[in-house]
C-alpha cells in the first residue's frame, strides 16, 4: 500500500541536501554560469531541480531561466555543450546536453491564457522575480542564481517545502486563470511528492473546475499519465474527484462512487478501485517492474462498466453482469477522447475486458486447452493481466484471499509448464497457409483462412501435433465440410 504522508522537514536538513547536490552539480553550473556572466546575462537554476535538490532527489534534468533571449543562449552554449537543439525556441527555450546532464534554458517570461484559448500566449519577462511569480506553486518558484548560488525565494517556497504543502505564488484564482492545467498539476504534485494542498488552492480548484475544459486533451492526458505513474496516485486522484475536476477529465472515476443499496450488500466500487490500483503498484515492485502506466490505468478503469450494468435482484442482491465487456468499451472511448495512442488504448481495453476471466478457473478445473486460450487471448499483456487479476482481490477475509492467491499461483505454474513444453507465447497452427493450400489443392481465398482458424482451435484444444497428424486431421475436416 502507499506510504503515509512524510513528516515536515527541518530547514537545516533542506540546506544540507542542497549543499550536497550543488557540489555534484558544480562542474556544470559553474562553467555555464561563468559563460552567461561573461556575456553580460543573468542565469539561475529554477523550479523543479531546485525543489528536488532540497528533497535529495535531483535527477539529471536541469532547468534554467535567463535574461538572455534564445539566439543569445544558443551562441553561449555552442562550443561548450555536447549538443544543442532549438525545438522549444518559439517558447523561449533552448535545449542542450553536457555529459549526462540534460539542460533546458528558458528566457524570463510571462504567460497567460485568454479565457477561450487552449494555448498560452508567451511574452518575455523583464526580471527573475517576475518569472518566478508566473510559476504554478511556491515550491516550484525558487531559483539559485548562477554562478553566485544565491537562493531567490520571494514567495516562501522553502518554508512550504519544509512543511510539505502546495500553495500558489499569487492567489490560486489568478494562477488557475492564467493556466487551468495547474489545477491538475496540483493533484499530480500531491501524488508525486506526498504534499498536502493548501485549503485555498482546493477551494479555487473546486470553484474553477469547469475551466479545465479549455485545455487540450493532449495536455490533460500528459498530466494524467504523470499522476498515475506517481508514487502515491491515490492522493492525486482523490483530489481530482473531491474538487470535481475528475468529472471533466475522467468522469468514469467519480461515477464509481455508487450509491449503496439499503442493505449495504456491495462494495464501494470507488474505494475498491483505488485499493486495486495501490495493490497493482505493490505487485509491480514485487515482480521487478518499473512503474507502468498501462498496468496502473487498467487497474483504475477495470470496473468502470459497473455503474452501467448494476442491477438489483428481488432478494436485494446486486449484479454487474458483463461489466468487463461494457467497461472495455467505455475505456476505449475515454482513452480515444484523451488522444492516447492506439497501442495504449488496445492494451488497457484488453486488460479491462479480460480481468474477470480467471474467475472461471475455480479451483483449477480448467483443461490445458482453456489455459492455452487464456494465454492466447492475453497475448503480450499476459504479465499485466497477472498483476491486474491478483490486485483485484481486496477482500478482508484472509482465508479467502489466501485461497485466491494459491489458485492463481497454480494457474501461473500451469502456464509456465505449458509454455516450456509448447511455446505458448507464439502459439500457431501446426500447418501454415502455404501447406494448407498444397494439401487441399486450393488457391488463396476464404477457405484457407477457415482452415487456418480450425487448425488453430485444434492446436489450442489438443496441443501440438506432428505434420502428419495435422495433415490427416485437416483432410478429415475438409472432407466432412463437403
Amino acid at each position: 500500500m502507499s506510504a503515509p504522508t512524510p513528516a515536515p522537514l527541518l530547514l537545516a536538513d533542506v540546506q544540507k541536501r542542497v549543499a550536497a547536490e550543488l557540489d555534484r552539480l558544480a562542474p556544470v553550473i559553474d562553467e555555464l554560469g561563468a559563460r552567461f556572466e561573461q556575456a553580460g546575462e543573468e542565469l539561475a537554476l529554477v523550479g523543479g531541480p531546485v525543489r528536488d535538490a532540497m528533497l535529495g532527489r535531483l535527477q539529471n534534468d536541469l532547468d534554467f531561466t535567463t535574461s538572455a533571449h534564445p539566439d543569445v543562449t544558443e551562441r553561449i552554449l555552442k562550443g561548450w555543450a555536447d549538443a544543442v537543439w532549438d525545438l522549444g525556441k518559439e517558447f523561449g527555450t533552448i535545449g542542450a546536453r553536457k555529459g549526462d546532464w540534460q539542460i533546458e534554458i528558458t528566457t524570463w517570461r510571462s504567460e497567460s491564457y485568454d479565457p477561450s484559448s487552449r494555448k498560452p500566449s508567451v511574452a518575455y519577462g523583464t526580471s527573475l522575480h517576475g518569472d518566478l511569480r508566473r510559476r504554478d506553486f511556491t515550491v516550484n518558484a525558487m531559483a539559485l542564481t548562477i554562478p553566485g548560488r544565491q537562493l531567490e525565494d520571494p514567495y516562501g517556497g522553502i518554508i512550504d517545502l519544509a512543511q510539505r504543502v502546495l500553495r500558489t505564488p499569487g492567489t490560486p484564482e489568478e494562477s488557475f486563470s492564467d493556466d487551468p492545467l495547474r489545477m491538475m498539476r496540483a493533484a499530480r504534485f500531491a501524488a508525486q511528492l506526498g504534499f498536502a494542498v493548501d485549503p485555498s488552492v482546493v477551494t479555487a480548484m473546486t470553484e474553477m473546475a469547469e475551466r479545465i475544459e479549455i485545455i487540450s486533451a493532449e495536455r490533460v492526458r500528459d498530466e494524467l499519465i504523470k499522476l498515475v505513474l506517481a508514487p502515491q496516485p491515490r492522493l492525486g486522484l482523490r483530489l481530482l474527484v473531491d474538487t470535481g475536476l475528475a468529472s471533466y477529465v475522467l468522469p468514469e472515476l467519480p461515477a464509481l462512487a455508487l450509491e449503496r443499496d439499503e442493505h449495504h450488500r456491495h462494495k464501494d466500487v470507488y474505494e475498491h478501485t483505488l485499493t486495486v490500483l495501490e495493490q497493482a503498484i505493490d505487485l509491480e515492485e514485487e515482480r521487478g517492474h518499473a512503474p507502468d502506466f498501462v498496468s496502473r490505468f487498467a487497474a483504475l478503469m477495470h470496473d468502470v462498466g459497473k455503474p452501467r450494468t448494476r442491477r438489483f435482484q428481488d432478494d436485494g442482491a446486486v449484479t454487474f453482469h458483463h461489466h468487463d465487456v461494457v467497461g472495455a468499451k467505455i475505456t476505449r472511448k475515454r482513452m480515444q477522447a484523451l488522444r492516447f495512442s492506439n497501442e495504449q488504448i488496445d492494451a488497457v481495453s484488453s486488460l479491462v475486458e479480460l480481468h474477470l476471466r480467471f474467475h472461471g478457473y475455480g479451483s483449477g478445473e480448467w483443461t490445458d486447452a482453456a489455459v492455452r486460450r487464456y494465454v492466447r487471448d492475453a497475448g503480450d499483456q499476459l504479465e499485466r493481466l497477472h498483476i491486474l487479476t491478483r490486485a483485484d482481490c481486496t477482500t478482508r477475509n484472509q482465508r479467502k484471499a489466501a485461497r485466491l492467491r494459491r489458485t492463481y499461483d497454480d494457474l501461473e505454474a500451469r502456464i509456465a509448464r505449458l509454455s516450456e513444453e509448447e511455446e505458448l507465447a507464439s502459439i500457431r497452427p501446426d500447418l501454415d497457409g502455404n501447406q494448407i493450400m498444397e494439401i487441399l489443392g486450393i488457391g488463396p481465398g476464404r477457405a484457407v483462412g477457415e482452415a487456418y482458424t480450425w487448425l488453430l482451435d485444434l492446436r489450442l484444444d489438443e496441443g501440438p501435433k506432428t505434420p502428419e497428424q495435422a495433415e490427416a486431421a485437416l483432410r478429415d475436416w475438409w472432407a466432412a465440410r463437403g
